[in-house]
């Protein structure tokens, strides 16, 4: 469940009882000067006063930004941060909202503590705009804003506490926001969800990363959130009686083995809860860790004795168990996992951590201290692994023209899954899942991927698109010269899937003279247009320019040549004028129609595509009712067009078993993208398996393939094939034929406007 804040120690009139307040902050943190906390509490107080002389309280407490500072400091103190990040954050929003300068504070507090506010407050420029799907980036697209971004980088590496207070920050900003408006709500849990709780989670603060996921939940997907939250609700009793039985039982058992351990029960988040649902298409009832217990041992060896015991007690479930103290997830978390059948033949959740692991799970990098001086070796490796993601971002975030990419990066790296590869000499280097040859020798040493030629994995050559798997060993063949190719901008090749690579490729061309950039751009274009059958003579390259935000033809060639503008951006420029003037031409998307009894219908009337028949006129079968998403198949009626049944409709196996060739296959297109027929025309010197490796990419981008014809000379042993497919954007043609382009043999794919040969 969502955690609940302790409410400020208050006097009768409202106010905050500050001496108990700082010897509850004593409680939990060791102070050094308790006077200078006191000085920073009682200085927010008074420039609150000054700024709202009428309005200091709210609901008989402070308002604004002296009960944020308060519980901002309280966030770092449950975190064991120092008494330099409890003063700066008790200070922070002061000085944000203006009522205190930040020399001020330096003159009273010193250098340090001033630099800490000013870092979170450079980290004020990502802003409420993270949602990708309104058309909102991260970042702003001027110049000032990614300098911002950059220094605030900078700060967080500098010092990692300046990231904490921000957290911080934004734990209360969205603790805050339960009476604000919906779009308010919407906009700091969409932040919140989309960069600090990823944040938290890769620095290792297990329950503050839970806390903003749920919160963020809560406003994100109210409805999931609450339906969740009421099934929890209506087992608490059951279940809390079930896990104090499972507990008394552990401790027994434990003692036994003479292993002084903690047990308890341990609450299920909400959103770790449908996550988990949706990832595995499950129920509530089958989510094996609702009734869950962790166990904290004092050794290593006591947490595998406790997994034995576990197993004595009660079946474990096949598949269940995860060993993270072997295998620690890549932010440190350490713990044994296991789900077994528990008393009542109810499932139930192990977890088995050391007190020291446990401590690491809930603090992450706070548990290190490495700023104090005080860490041991393994625990400052832990740490600087940490920062070294950090450096990481910002060294990214120097090559990158745009600050879209950099908030694509920043919104989707630090959360996608890793793998883990081997140099030659050993090392271990972590990755993005689907990784290429082509990012790792980014990832290693810029020159290395400027100089890329070819890569040897586990000592076979491959190519350098194919994606790399945990465990392979990889070595990069190299050139003397920095030549990066120009086609691993091209995101249909697969050549390139992290933004470092990306971003170190586009800055080497932008570094290159601009006219061979227009040069090489202009060739791409009408190499591409070609391919496409479009006469670039007919396009009009000023209103494509306008489009993508550049004032001439000649600046988007320089782009495209550089990598500042990807080719798909023209197509989809271009295809609006095609899709303007070629109603009466293959690129026209209206979906044709069919006459039935007077009455114009289309399959897209119930969203039904109907493979290898064409438009008919389709109905739902009264019998089983279909709705989008069941499996589905389509009977063809006397005079009513085709009937659509659920595959496990009794009627329609009665059907199959009498006409069985009135059946035919349907499946739920999909809803706002119609198709049109292209047809495409390949050469390729003859094989045998040519034709069935061009189909079969067809088939892996689920094509529907109209028409097929080859014709094969046997003088020049060269094949031409033909092929109608339909096609839903110009987009998506580019990228088949540069797939089919990759087959073995082939020579040239381009399209054709009308029959075979042309």
């Amino acid at each position: 469940m969502v955690k609940v804040r302790e409410d400020h120690p208050v006097h009768e009139d409202g106010t905050v009882d500050l001496d108990l307040w700082l010897l509850r902050l004593q409680q939990q943190v060791e102070i050094d000067d308790i006077e200078q906390v006191r000085h920073a509490c009682e200085m927010a107080k008074q420039v609150l006063n000054q700024s709202e002389p009428q309005d200091n309280t709210r609901s008989g407490r402070l308002a604004g930004s002296y009960l944020t500072g308060l519980e901002m400091a309280q966030i770092l103190a449950e975190l064991q941060q120092d008494q330099e990040s409890i003063v700066a954050a008790i200070l922070y929003r002061s000085v944000r909202e203006d009522k205190l300068k930040l020399d001020t504070v330096e003159n009273q507090f010193g250098p340090t503590i001033s630099n800490l506010i000013y870092g979170v407050l450079q980290m004020a420029a990502i802003g409420s705009r993270a949602n990708p799907r309104v058309d909102h980036t991260v970042l702003g697209a001027n110049a000032r804003q990614i300098d911002t971004v950059r220094k605030m980088l900078v700060a967080m590496i500098d010092d990692v506490r300046v990231a904490l207070i921000k957290i911080a920050e934004r734990t209360c900003a969205i603790r805050g926001v339960k009476d604000a408006s919906r779009r308010k709500r919407y906009l700091v849990a969409r932040e919140v969800f989309d960069i600090y709780a990823p944040l938290a989670h890769r620095l290792g603060i297990g329950h503050i990363k839970w806390e903003l996921e749920d919160l963020s939940f809560r406003y994100l997907k109210p409805n999931d959130y609450k339906h969740i939250a009421q099934l929890l609700d209506e087992k608490r009793l059951d279940r809390q009686e079930f896990i104090n039985d499972v507990v008394g039982t552990l401790k027994r058992e434990l003692k036994l083995q003479n292993i002084e351990a903690d047990v308890s029960g341990r609450a299920k988040h909400i959103y770790s809860i449908w996550r988990k649902m949706q990832r595995k298409n499950i129920d509530f009832n089958q989510v094996y860790d609702v009734r869950a217990v962790r166990i904290l041992v004092p050794e290593i060896r006591d947490c595998y004795t406790a997994l034995g015991i576990i197993h004595g007690l009660w079946r474990n479930i096949p598949h269940e168990f995860d060993d993270y103290i072997a295998s620690p997830k890549p932010n440190g978390y350490r713990s044994l996992h296991t789900a077994v059948f528990g008393p009542e033949g109810k499932v139930l959740e192990v977890q088995v951590r050391t007190f020291d692991m446990h401590e690491e799970a809930e603090l992450g990098v706070c548990a290190h201290h490495l700023y104090k001086g005080t860490d041991t070796n393994s625990k400052s490796d832990a740490y600087e692994d940490k920062i070294a993601w950090l450096r990481q971002v910002l060294e990214w975030h120097e090559d990158l023209g745009e600050s879209e990419a950099f908030g694509d990066m920043l919104r989707g790296d630090i959360v996608q899954d890793r793998l883990y590869v081997f140099t030659p000499d050993g090392h271990v280097i972590d990755m993005p899942l689907g990784s290429t040859a082509v990012d790792f020798a980014y990832r290693v040493h810029t020159q290395i991927g400027h100089r890329c030629r070819g890569a040897k994995v586990n000592g076979r050559i491959v190519p350098l698109n194919r994606a790399l798997k945990t465990g392979d060993q990889v070595e990069i063949l190299t050139a003397k010269e920095e030549m990066p190719r120009r086609d691993w901008l091209n995101n249909n090749l697969g050549f390139v899937t992290t933004s470092r690579a990306r971003a170190k490729i586009a800055h080497w061309f932008k570094m290159q003279d601009k006219d061979k950039n227009e040069e090489a751009g202009r060739q791409i274009v009408e190499k591409e247009f070609k391919r496409l059958a479009i006469d670039i003579r007919e396009v009009d390259m000023k209103r494509i320019a306008e489009e993508v935000n550049y004032k001439l033809a000649e600046d988007v060639f320089a782009a495209l040549g550089a990598g500042d503008i990807r080719l798909s951006q023209i197509l989809n420029a271009a295809q609006r004028q095609v899709d303007h003037v070629e109603h009466d031409e293959q690129l026209d998307l209206g979906l044709p129609s069919v006459s039935y009894a007077g009455k114009q219908v289309s399959q897209k009337d119930h969203g039904v595509r109907i493979l290898g028949v064409g438009n008919l006129l389709t109905s739902m079968a009264s019998c089983c009712k279909p709705v989008p998403g069941d499996p589905i198949v389509g009977f063809i009626t006397q005079g009513r067009g085709v009937s659509i049944h659920r595959e496990d409709c009794s009627n329609l196996l009665a059907l199959r078993d009498n006409e069985p060739e009135r059946i035919v296959a349907v499946d739920w297109g999909d809803e706002g993208e119609t198709t049109y027929p292209v047809d495409i025309s390949i050469e390729a010197y003859d094989r045998s398996g040519l034709l069935r490796d061009v189909m079969m990419v067809m088939a892996n981008e689920n094509l529907n393939i109209l028409s097929a014809n080859t014709l094969t000379d046997k003088n020049s042993n060269i094949a031409r094939l033909s092929l109608t497919v339909e096609i839903s954007r110009l987009e998506l043609l580019g990228k088949i034929m540069d797939k089919i382009n990759q087959v073995p043999n082939v020579v040239d794919v381009h399209r054709q406007r009308s029959g075979f040969g042309s």
